[in-house]
């Protein structure tokens, strides 16, 4: 967003894809009740995009909402034997060697910076969705940080750290093999300004994978 403070205090949705929206990071898995052979329904290949393919409208509150999680849909009825068949699908994403590495990055961003906070993320076949914060306030009281001896510690704007994440990430695939491996130029960004909206993005995070076939990302062999 125009003029505003990117390393503000604030939480972020965060979505970064890979370059030409080839899937490298694994497969997400299609299992039949818990149990039996998965079925790939990763892809590998497709159209560049631009960051505007995803903008908030499109993370409705209909298709992500608390309210469809919700105690009353699950009753002993429903939990009987026909409903727990070899036709209920379960989905998840296995990560590969790549998508294992830009999972550690993720996190390594929390480690290595330590105003930022991680409240949910996925690795995709394509792309990544996290939500990340700017928090001031873990840097007071910190023993044996520069903080406390009064060395300003310079907050670095979400730009910043996108870009420190993409680059060591990128720098870890090249040497594990995959030297074309490149992520997209720019990334999305949506400033989370109330509860509401948090539990929405967030609920459309861990749905991500049960969703892939149905995502913005998905493309067919």
């Amino acid at each position: 967003m125009k003029g505003f403070d990117y390393s503000s205090d604030n939480l972020y949705f965060v979505t970064i894809c890979v370059q030409d929206r080839i899937c490298c990071f694994g497969s997400v898995i299609s299992m039949e009740s818990l149990i039996g052979t998965g079925r790939d329904l990763s892809v590998h290949n497709s159209d560049a995009i631009n960051s505007d393919a995803i903008n908030s409208d499109a993370i409705n509150s209909d298709a992500m909402n608390s309210g469809a999680m919700n105690s009353g849909g699950m009753n002993s009825d429903a939990m009987n034997s026909d409903a727990m068949n070899s036709d209920e699908i379960i989905k998840k994403m296995e990560l590969n060697e790549f998508g294992k590495i830009v999972y550690d990055r993720i996190i390594w961003l929390e480690e290595q910076y330590q105003y930022v906070v991680l409240h949910n993320f996925v690795v995709m076949p394509n792309h990544v969705h996290v939500i990340i914060e700017i928090d001031r306030l873990k840097l007071k009281g910190m023993e044996g940080t520069a903080c406390e001896l009064s060395v300003p510690i310079k907050i670095k704007s979400l730009s910043s750290l996108i870009g420190a994440f993409k680059t060591t990430s990128s720098k870890l695939i090249h040497e594990s093999g995959n030297v074309k491996f490149a992520w997209q130029r720019s990334f999305h960004d949506h400033i989370i300004r109330n509860e509401k909206s948090y539990l929405n993005i967030f609920n459309y995070i861990d749905s991500n994978p049960e969703n892939w076939q149905a995502d913005t990302f998905f493309e067919s062999y």
